[in-house]
Order: C-alpha cells, then structure tokens, then sequence
C-alpha cells in the first residue's frame, strides 16, 4: 500500500509541474476571444445536441470505469471463484451497457434521418410554432 501511494504521489507531483508550466505557457498567448453572439446554444436544437453529446460522453465513461474496476477484481481474485465471478459479472454488464449506449444513440440518429432531418438542429429549427401556422 506505501509503494502505491508513493507512485501516487510522484505522479501528482509530475502532472501539478505540467499543468503550472503549461499555465506560463498560456498565459503568453495573446488569443482574441471569439464571438459567439449571445451563447454558445443559440437554439433549442443546438443545446439539445450538445446535452445529448456530453450525456452519452458520461455515460461511456463511467461505462469504461466500470470495465476497468472489473477487469482490477479479476486480476484481485487470486484465484477465489466467487470474487472472479462477481467481476465477470461486472465485465459482462459494462459490456451490456455499451451496446445499450451505442445502441440508442444510433436509434436516435436514425429516427431522425429517417424522419428526414439532418441532425437535431434541422429538427427544432423546421418545428413550426402551433399558435402561428405558417
């Protein structure tokens, strides 16, 4: 346990150095803020993407966590069978949840293709207003 907090450690220390000198590094750039108008989602579709975007990005995280945690039990086991079942049990359900996200996304995406729109943005962009028809 000392030897891992003591790689740790150094590692810590390693990235803190990166990160301040990187910092400097920045900080002599003269970079002309862009303008964007009046936020970054200027319409519904634009934000709804971009939730949609950084929710699958979570969820293939924490589904990549998950793998990584089982995949440490197993090697943990030592051989015993029900902790190297229980992380297969956790290997398989990362795995389920993958497909699931990958699978979803592609079922939104094509849904919306086969609606004939191009993204979410042509979406709520041609959505017409129900008091005022066109």
């Amino acid at each position: 346990m000392k030897s891992i907090q003591k790689i740790a450690l150094a590692a810590g220390t390693a990235m803190s150095g990166l990160l301040a000198s990187a910092s400097l590094v920045m900080a002599e750039v003269n970079i002309e803020p862009i303008s964007t108008g009046k936020g970054y989602a200027t319409n519904f579709g634009t934000m709804f993407s971009s939730i949609l975007n950084v929710v699958m990005l979570v969820a293939a995280l924490l589904v990549f966590a998950y793998m990584i945690w089982g995949g440490v039990e197993w090697i943990t086991s030592g051989g015993d069978k029900n902790k190297a079942e229980s992380a297969r049990n956790k290997l398989t359900a990362a795995i389920i949840g993958l497909v699931i996200i990958a699978a979803s996304y592609a079922v939104i995406t094509l849904v919306v293709q086969f609606l004939g729109f191009s993204d979410f943005n042509d979406v709520f962009n041609n959505v017409g207003d129900i008091n005022n028809p066109r």
